[in-house]
Parts: C-alpha cells; structure tokens; sequence
C-alpha cells in the first residue's frame, strides 16, 4: 500500500528549479515561466534546500503563446535525448504518433533520469492572452507526438514573471493566486482525477483556492500587510490580459473564496491540500488556515471587487 510519501513526495523547489534550468536548451530559457507550487515555494524559499514542498509535477509555463511549439519541441527533444523518460499514465502508456487525434494526444511529461519523485509538464500561454477555452497544439518531436495545452487563466501567470539567476523566469505568486480565484467562482463537484495524498473526494475547486490561501500565510509570515499590493497589480493584470471584461471579472473575484469559507467540509478539504503540499514545511491549524482566509477576504479580494465596479 502506497504511504503518503510515496503518494507526494517532498521536493526542493531549488533543486527542481536547478535541475531543469540546467537540461533544457540554453536559447529556450527565456520562454520558460515556472509556475505552481515550485514557483511559489522558490519564490519565498529562494535557495533554502531545506525547505520543502511535497509536490509531484513541475509546471513549465511557455511563452509567448507564439514561440510555445517550437520551444516546446526544442526542450522534449533535448530533455529526451538526455536520459529523460515519458511519464506513463492510465490513458498514454506511450507518446503519440501523427494518427493520434490532436485531443487525444499525450502531455509533455517526462521523468529526469533516475527519478521518479517528480516530473515535468509543459503548458502554453494562450497566443490570444483573452482566450480562456482548453486548446491543445500539436508537437512533432523525434520521440512521438504530444500535446501542449492551453487553457483557462494561464496568461495571468505570465503577467510580470520573476527572473532568477539560474535564466528561467518564475510566476508571481499573487498572480497565480489571482489565477486561481477566477478559474474557480463557484466550488464545482469535480475531484481530482488521480485523487490528492490518498484521499479521492478532494474537489479540484477546493485545492486550487486553497492554493490563494496558502500563498496568503506564506506572503503575510514575510510582510503583514503584504496582501495591501495585491489589488493593484491585479487591476494592472486584468485591464492588460483582458481588457474587454476587465471590469466583470474583478468585480466576481471573490465569489469562489466566500463558497469556500462558507464551507467547512469544503475548508477542510482546502486546508488538506495545503499541509500536505505547499505548507508541508509549516503546516498550519485549521483555525489558522481559515484566519488566513478570513484577510484575504478583507485585504486583497474587496478592493478588487470595488475597482470593478467604478
């Protein structure tokens, strides 16, 4: 029977990050924007390899939407030739060939070689930064087809990446927190499909916007009032990204985090995700976990709401 370790293995977002800035071609760097829990992890751990987060997969954001498939292609083939392996799942035991529908087709996910504590994914910024719907493009690589994905709020996490010294850019943890908040402005009944450190009833909506609120206590244990910036840079986000409905996603960006915190088998289920992921390190109490909820309903997420509604 697999133990909790076995299930999320604990990782260093420095070591991670080092890792795939070293395998992948020097030119496509540039294009890369680590996102997730890695990027939020090194963004407050920095390079602390002590520091942990249990986490199984390395989000690899690309872009410009543009530059995604050749780059995208560039780094499989590179990764690939070095020894990486493809990650086999229930649905691909293999990549897949010029007759695999488009929709069909297997992500980027490969294994560094010799391990198997986590892995790499690539993903795509919309080439159109409004465009919210799932959209997969092909890549023709000499080791199969695969499929790049773009989807949702993606293009928010490419607003003002963070640079780092090992040449790869992370995402602004504010703004994946953001991301967050408008993928999910209701808890819908999904759970995830491969279930989440040995539980099977995890909703996805549930660990996303846990993931606000995790970035929420690692942002307020640096800075108290951290949370102050976060509606003005997300106002300068959303007129950039979305400047059509700019105004109507600032105003319902709260809606999923109240159903949230109305919720305590939803909360429970939120503040599960987090110890058991990007809070393993210092994981909170569930009363500390909903206190935390509590400020970002007072200090980032009205002044948003108000900006929408001028």
């Amino acid at each position: 029977m697999k133990t909790l370790e076995d299930l999320l293995r604990p990782v260093s977002p420095a070591n991670v990050l080092r890792a795939i800035a070293l395998a992948v071609p020097s030119d496509c760097r540039k294009n890369i924007i680590i996102i997730g829990s890695l990027a939020v992890g090194y963004h407050y751990f920095g390079q602390q390899e002590d520091i942990v987060v249990r986490t199984k997969d390395a989000d690899c954001l690309l872009s410009p939407g543009i530059a995604a498939i050749p780059a995208g292609i560039a780094i499989a083939e590179r990764l690939m030739g070095a020894g990486w392996t493809f990650k086999r799942s229930k649905n691909h035991s293999d990549p897949g060939t010029a007759s695999t529908p488009d929709s069909e087709l297997p992500a980027v996910r490969l294994c560094p070689p010799g391990q198997s504590e986590w892995f790499i994914e690539l993903l795509a910024v919309p080439e159109a930064f409004s465009d919210q719907s799932q959209r997969w493009s092909r890549l023709k690589t000499r080791n199969g087809h695969f499929g790049l994905c773009s989807f949702g709020f993606l293009s928010l996490a490419s607003y003002r990446p963070s640079p780092t010294d090992l040449g790869v850019y992370i995402a602004r943890p504010e703004m994946m927190a953001l991301a967050n908040l408008l993928e999910h402005p209701t808890i819908r009944p999904e759970t995830m499909s491969g279930g989440f450190a040995g539980r099977a009833d995890i909703k996805r909506s549930n660990k996303d916007l846990g993931r606000v609120l995790a970035i929420a206590r690692l942002a307020t244990a640096r800075d108290e009032d951290a949370m102050l910036s976060w509606p003005g840079l997300w106002d300068e986000a959303l007129r950039d990204r979305f400047p059509a409905e700019w105004m109507v996603l600032a105003r319902g960006a709260g809606n999923g985090m109240r159903s949230l915190l109305a919720s305590e088998v939803d909360l429970e289920q939120a503040w599960y995700t987090c110890v058991n992921g990007l809070l393993a390190s210092t994981p909170p109490t569930f009363d500390a976990f909903k206190l935390v909820g509590r400020r970002v309903l007072q200090d980032a997420i009205p002044p948003l709401e108000s900006i929408g509604r001028i």
